[in-house]
């Protein structure tokens, strides 16, 4: 049996300054996200404008190089079909290239993704699962269909415990398995931790999510770059292994 490959890193960043960091440290996704502002906090259109403008830079500087993607959160909305495409909207007007979207616990869900098809046909769309909030992973169908590029599965409360406090890695795996069986990419994030790659590593996510586990006093601390090597490190210690 092939080993899974081994899964991006993705780095929530807070401002201009640690998304510079995020790229020199090598993540593969710089993603915008306000983590005081819940978890999935927003960032202003103006700053998203400005994130943007530097992405659009780094193409130019650096050819040799590949240029990390782009996402960003769009908030902690409720699950107000129209309020949440809304939102979706703001973030995508501003150029960022995947716009993320948390899908808290409702019976509203099914509604707010076909809300937001439309715009998953202009832009990557990425819907956000909780798990401290029990998903069903049926949703991913419904995602598939509406056109959305991938899922994650996050915490909610940030105070809950970790992502590996809520579902083990066989839940984790048939999640990813499902995500795959739908054409999704797919994504683990909620207060990751060094001693968590390890175990999520090999369960086959294109991608693992870090900020809290990236900064000196929690995820609303500051972006440590030498925080970002470790990450990085132990993510290519498990290639190798």
């Amino acid at each position: 049996m092939n080993a899974a490959p081994t899964p991006g890193l993705l780095a929530s960043v807070a401002d201009l300054h640690e998304m510079e960091l995020a790229r020199v440290g090598g993540a593969d996704i710089v993603d915008l996200k306000q983590p005081a502002f819940g978890a999935l906090g927003a960032w202003s259109s103006e700053s998203l404008t400005a994130a943007v403008m530097l992405w659009n830079a780094w193409e130019a500087q650096d050819v040799s190089s590949v240029r990390p993607l782009l996402s960003a959160t769009a908030g902690d909305q409720p699950m107000v079909p129209a309020l949440l495409r809304a939102a979706a909207e703001r973030v995508a007007a501003t150029g960022v290239p995947i716009v993320k979207v948390g899908l808290f616990a409702s019976k509203h869900t099914n509604e707010c993704v076909e809300a937001l098809a439309p715009l998953a046909s202009r832009a990557r769309m990425i819907g956000v699962l909780f798990a401290d909030q029990r998903p069903d992973f049926a949703i991913l169908a419904s995602l598939s269909r509406a056109g959305f590029t991938g899922v994650m599965i996050d915490t909610a409360d940030k105070t809950a415990g970790r992502l590996t406090d809520h579902f083990d890695a066989l839940t984790l795996g048939q999640f990813i398995a499902e995500a795959k069986r739908h054409g999704l990419m797919s994504g683990l994030a909620g207060s990751l931790a060094l001693e968590d790659i390890a175990t999520l590593a090999g369960v086959g996510a294109d991608y693992l999510g870090f900020r809290g586990a990236l900064c000196s006093g929690g995820r609303t601390g500051r972006f440590e770059p030498e925080r970002l090597a470790q990450v990085r490190a132990r993510l290519l210690a498990q290639a190798g292994g």
